[in-house]
């Protein structure tokens, strides 16, 4: 009976849980409540765990501190979607209380689950009961109990399963919808292959194999500080110091971070000295580098250590500097997916576009990429779909910028929101007035079903044409134009004066106009208007107003 976990195991554990999922991922995707290719769980779950293998794989040892701390950090940067964003902090609680130690035990695994849980918990504005979220509390409520009688781990991990099943099994009585999609909650299951990955390791089964290229990086760190160029004329001093501080000495305390950061203000500005006992940190623009590098050793060892002189870059860069263009007070950054729908957005102003959707969500990492690109003070982010909200809060916590999130569910939506902007007002004047220009809007669209199934009233058989609204199914058939013009007559009502039509990348563009002058004879008293969107998926996108 094994009664702990070393650093070694716990490396092949990550990667055994990754590789599972990934390898279930299609699985995962097909519980998804509405039967259309959406937001992709298993998808997003897998390309989560894959960011996080990446760092993972660039551990140097097998030091619990190393691994914990590279699982939790390329988690966050990976985390995509509502069920990649949950699992990240499930993980990154998870990892916190697994820093400076030797071994897992079984009350260590069992504490470790339990702040998974709080931390994902407190991630979520309005948790729901029946979800991901639902499974890893129940586990972790049961699993502090079995701690207290159990000592072997793989004894205790295959008890802790069979809780998870029992608990998935009950989401459907949770969450109505769930029952009504005959489907238990997608996000919950792919935990649950996580662990089973982690499991396979724990009783011996090391047959799994691992997937992911040790030599997988991120396109860009969150943690790199660059020097901005607006900044270069006039340089008091000349090196920007920048290395991180970990193998923390013993007798290093948090109250030496703060004298470390104290110090470095003496000998410089544009000080930056983050982190706990892990990992601190520094980034300092100094002439005396040296003192910097030797008030840091004193509490442990130095890594990724950089000095650039910013005066020669300012030679170098000097032409590139008077080309900039002046920071602007606003941003704009949108998500989208579809040639005609980012052409829309970049007309009305926006300065970036995140390529993604309902098949593929940004990561929180793919969003602050794109918003540190915008030359501007504050940037607004409209995420245009539910799944990516949670990433594009996420996002700020991976950039320097002041970043805002505009709530948008939809294209529409985020059109609205956009139209509504004024670069003259306030930042609340803005996210007040694009909150009620979002709220006048009724989006809807039209897709096909990938499945049989019963939901809404209605029988589906695969590829069934469907059109539906953020909740529900509002028209099924054989037709395209009759399934459109179903769906509107279900969406229109009195206060709506325009009817605006995207068309998709698989609809004819005659077919498209025929549909539009229908339309135009029905709704004599409307606005019809049809544009060309391009998105994948959906065949139409609507809006009403």
């Amino acid at each position: 009976m094994q009664k702990n976990i070393s650093g070694t195991t716990f490396r092949k554990m990550i990667l055994a849980g990754a590789s599972l999922v990934e390898e279930n991922k299609e699985y995962v995707n097909s519980l998804n409540v509405f039967p259309v290719p959406d937001g992709d769980t298993g998808t997003n779950m897998s390309l989560t765990l894959k960011s996080a293998c990446s760092e993972v794989n660039a551990c140097p040892n097998n030091d619990f501190s190393c691994l914990a701390d590279a699982f939790s950090k390329g988690a966050l940067r990976g985390a995509r979607g509502n069920s990649g964003v949950i699992l990240s902090q499930i993980i990154k609680g998870f990892c916190s209380a697994l820093l400076d130690i030797e071994v897992i035990d079984v009350k260590t695994l069992a504490k470790a689950i339990d702040k998974g849980a709080e931390v994902a918990y407190l991630a979520v504005t309005k948790p729901k009961e029946g979800t991901i979220l639902t499974v890893i509390r129940v586990m972790a409520e049961e699993g502090l109990k079995l701690s207290k009688k159990i000592t072997e781990i793989d004894v205790f991990f295959d008890a802790l399963l069979k809780i998870g099943e029992e608990t998935l099994e009950k989401t459907p009585d949770m969450l109505p919808v769930l029952k009504k999609a005959g489907v238990v909650d997608a996000g919950g299951r792919g935990l649950l292959i996580m662990f089973n990955g982690f499991y396979q390791i724990i009783s011996g089964d090391e047959t799994i194999e691992l997937k992911f290229d040790k030599d997988l990086q991120n396109a860009e760190s969150f943690e790199h500080f660059h020097a901005n160029l607006n900044e270069l004329e006039e340089i008091e001093f000349f090196y920007c110091t920048e290395f991180m501080v970990i193998q923390m000495k013993k007798k290093t305390t948090e109250s030496d971070i703060d004298k470390l950061r104290d110090k470095l203000m003496e000998i410089g500005d544009s000080v930056i000295c983050i982190g706990d006992l892990n990992l601190v940190k520094v980034h300092v623009h100094t002439n005396q580098p040296n003192l910097a590098l030797g008030y840091a050793l004193l509490l442990g060892e130095l890594t990724n250590l950089k000095i650039d002189n910013m005066v020669e870059q300012n030679r170098q860069l000097k032409q590139v500097q008077d080309a900039q263009k002046e920071l602007t007070e606003y941003g704009l950054v949108a998500v989208s997916s579809g040639e005609g729908l980012n052409a829309i957005l970049r007309d009305l102003g926006v300065n970036e576009i995140v390529e993604g959707g309902q098949t593929m969500n940004p990561s929180a990492q793919d969003i602050a990429m794109s918003v540190n690109k915008v030359n501007a003070k504050n940037v607004f982010i409209f995420p245009n779909n539910k799944n990516i909200i949670l990433a594009s809060e996420q996002a700020k916590s991976l950039t320097n910028k002041k970043l805002h999130v505009v709530p948008s569910k939809s294209f529409p939506e985020g059109v609205s929101a956009i139209l509504s902007f004024n670069e003259e007002t306030s930042i609340e004047e803005n996210l007040n007035a694009m909150q009620i220009s979002m709220a006048n809007v009724v989006t809807g669209s039209v897709t096909y079903a990938v499945r049989d199934t019963v939901l809404d009233g209605f029988t589906l058989k695969q590829g069934d044409i469907i059109g539906l609204n953020y909740k529900e199914i509002l028209s099924k058939g054989d037709s395209l134009n009759l399934v459109v013009e179903n769906l509107i007559e279900r969406l229109i009502n009195d206060e709506h004066i325009n009817i605006n039509l995207f068309y998709g990348q698989d609809v004819n563009e005659k077919d498209a106009n025929q549909l539009l002058e229908r339309l135009q004879k029905k709704y004599p008293d409307h606005e019809v208007n049809l544009y060309f969107g391009g998105q994948s998926v959906y065949y139409y996108i609507l809006s009403l107003d």
